[in-house]
This record gives C-alpha cells, sequence and structure tokens, in this order.
C-alpha cells in the first residue's frame, strides 16, 4: 500500500494527487473516501492512514465513510503508535452520500474515492449518486475482469513496440481467458487444459528464439477479484485434469465466497529479483498518470515461478535518491534506479490500458 513507499518522495503523490482530482472535481474541497471493510487488517489500515495523509496534505478536507453495516458510529481505530483512523458510517440523502456527525459536524464531499474493490457486488448505496465517483462503479470486480484489461494492454504495446522497434513478447507476456468453469464439477477443464498446453509451446518457442533455459510455465488465476486468491502455476495442461479436492476448492472461491466461472491464463514470468536471497518482486504506484514510488514484494517461502502475493509476504520500500521517474544516464542499465525506471515505463503503458479498459465498458458507451 502507499505505506510501503518512501516517504522521502511525499511531495511527488502529494502533487500527483492536486493534478488527479482538479481533472475530476475542479471545485472539489471535500473528498469522502469509501474503503474496504477491513476494520482488523493492521497492513491495510496503514494503507489507509497513508493515503488519507496525502490527500491531506494536498489541501483537501478528508474524512472516511465506512459501508459496512457493523460501523453505525463515529469509530476511532489506532493503526500504530500516535496513529488513529476515525471511520464513520455513510448515509444517503436523496443522491448524495454524507456523513452525520455532532462533533465534527456534517460533512458532505464533493467527490467520493472509492478504495473498496466491489468484489462482493455494487451496493444501492452507491448507485446513481451526484457526486463524482473515482473511480467509476464499473472499475469494481463485479463487472471488471482481468481479461479485459490485458486485451487493452496488448493494443497497448502493439503500438509501443512498433514504435520503439522492439518484439512486443518482452513486455508483453501471453494471456487467454476460458469460461464456463466449474472446478467443483470438473466443468470446462478440458478446454482449459488444452489453452494452457497452446500458451505453454508459443512460450517454449520465444525461449528458444532468446536461448532461455527455463521451464515454461502459466499462472491459472480467477479472471475477477484480488488478494492472491484463486491462483495456481501450471507448467502442462494434465495438471488441471488431475486436481486434488483440495485444490478444486481452494480455485473455486475468492473474496467474498465468489464462486469462479472465468480464468485468465497468463504466461508466468520468473521473479529473478531477490532481497536476502528471497524472491522479489517491483511494485510500481502512480497517482493519475504520475509513478510516485514502489517497492518489492517480497516472500521467503515462495520461488521463482511461483505466486507471492499470498500469506507471509513483506514489502521492503525503496530508498532511492531518487524519485526514478527519469532514468540515470550515468548508471548501469541494471542498476537498481533505471531497473525501476523501465518498470515505471510498463507501470505507465498498463494504466493507459487501464483507462482505455474503463472507457471501452463504460455502461454509457454500450
Amino acid at each position: 500500500g502507499f505505506n510501503n513507499l518512501n516517504p522521502d518522495f511525499l511531495s511527488l503523490s502529494v502533487q500527483a494527487a492536486m493534478v488527479a482530482v482538479e481533472k475530476v472535481c475542479p471545485e472539489a474541497h471535500r473528498l469522502l473516501i469509501i474503503p474496504e471493510n477491513h476494520t482488523r487488517n493492521i497492513y491495510y489500515l496503514k494503507n489507509l492512514f497513508e493515503l488519507q495523509n496525502i490527500l491531506r496534505k494536498s489541501g483537501l478536507d478528508v474524512r472516511i465513510g465506512s459501508l459496512d453495516e457493523a460501523i453505525t458510529e463515529p469509530t476511532t481505530i489506532l493503526v500504530e503508535n500516535n496513529k488513529s483512523l476515525l471511520i464513520e458510517p455513510l448515509k444517503r440523502i436523496k443522491n448524495r452520500l454524507v456523513l452525520e456527525n455532532k462533533t465534527l459536524g456534517n460533512f458532505d464531499a464533493c467527490a467520493i474515492l472509492l478504495n473498496n474493490d466491489l468484489s462482493g457486488g455494487i451496493p444501492d448505496i452507491l448507485k446513481n449518486i451526484e457526486q463524482n465517483l473515482i473511480p467509476p462503479l464499473h472499475a469494481g470486480w463485479a463487472t471488471r475482469r482481468k481479461s479485459q484489461h490485458f486485451k487493452a494492454y496488448d493494443d497497448v504495446v502493439k503500438s509501443f513496440a512498433e514504435f520503439i522497434k522492439v518484439d512486443p513478447w518482452l513486455i508483453n507476456p501471453y494471456f487467454d481467458h476460458a469460461s464456463q468453469i466449474d472446478f467443483h464439477a470438473r466443468q470446462g477443464e478440458d478446454e482449459l487444459a488444452e489453452k494452457v498446453d497452446q500458451i505453454l509451446e508459443k512460450i517454449r518457442l520465444k525461449y528458444k528464439e532468446y536461448k532461455i533455459e527455463h521451464e515454461p510455465f502459466v499462472i491459472v488465476k480467477a479472471d475477477a477479484g484480488t488478494y492472491g486468491m484463486g491462483i495456481m502455476t501450471v507448467k502442462h495442461g494434465d495438471e488441471l485434469r488431475n486436481l486434488n479436492r483440495k485444490s478444486r476448492n481452494k480455485m473455486s472461491v475468492v473474496k467474498e465466497g465468489l464462486e469462479v466461472s472465468e480464468v485468465i491464463i497468463q504466461e508466468g514470468v520468473y521473479s529473478e529479483e531477490c532481497i536476502n536471497e528471497a524472491v522479489a518482486e517491483p511494485v510500481v504506484y502512480m497517482i493519475d498518470h504520475f509513478v510516485i514510488g514502489g517497492f518489492y514484494r517480497v516472500h521467503t517461502s515462495r520461488g521463482k515461478d511461483e505466486n507471492l502475493n499470498a500469506p507471509g509476504m513483506h514489502f521492503v520500500p525503496l530508498a532511492f535518491e531518487t524519485s526514478c521517474s527519469m532514468p540515470e544516464i550515468d548508471e548501469s542499465p541494471l542498476s537498481t534506479p533505471n531497473r525501476f525506471y523501465a518498470y515505471g515505463v510498463i507501470a505507465r503503458l498498463a494504466l493507459l490500458a487501464a483507462s482505455i479498459e474503463l472507457e471501452t465498458n463504460d455502461p454509457m458507451n454500450q
């Protein structure tokens, strides 16, 4: 989360937040954050605290209103040491979301920042509200699909790769999509296994072309949802035909208990970065079109071909002298700042793809 970013570059986050809010709502003075219902997840709360801090430093009056029905009155939650969050119950008056607080006064925000992924669906309280909602409701996992994003990313990368004259595969791993899946009933597993084998064969050809001496693998994951749930590493299609009950149960359900019926098949990329001999992968954070920093996700008990977004992971903030928003000309291309600059380029491409994806899937454009 935002709490894992280098605090020395807080000013970058603040400037980016100012630009982002002004674009969506130029008159915004009050901003309402709607968080996840994770009042017991200390790591998420630290992230939420830092997000509120960034927005407040950008000049906004920021308060937090929860969808959680368990929050019936203003509740102060200790985050760490002298840091705490005030989370208040949301109330809808006509087509506006407000907070009612006798001590702090009522709060009618100009814009609403949705920090809830809506995995459990779109609640009625959020439908047809007047205030600007950032991001829009169709960006949530109730309707969004990873395969839609990677289709948009595929188109963006083709243009970018042609412009800089590189093989698009170098920055755009293969992917495919499978639907009508029921892991419990073993429905759709043959089609899924065949698609996995097809991608593995395409990877083998690329590995041969680039003299890469690794065994190809793919990641099969739920096409909707987050939190590292519903994910498995596969090196042969038959592995999907021979899943045991435990693996089927693991792949069948994601966050909020939602059943998995669609999956995305992604080419696996070996995690070559290491922190203290533990496998690590870079995470890049952006606000608007600005790269504001990054950190490493590290897992001491996972391999280079495994998903690191799993229990037991930890984060290592980057402590650079610069923000990595520009390359270090005097440094080696393999230096850490320059590697993160390259990761930042990929992040910008992904953000452009996300904007195209959201525009394409906007119900108003259907």
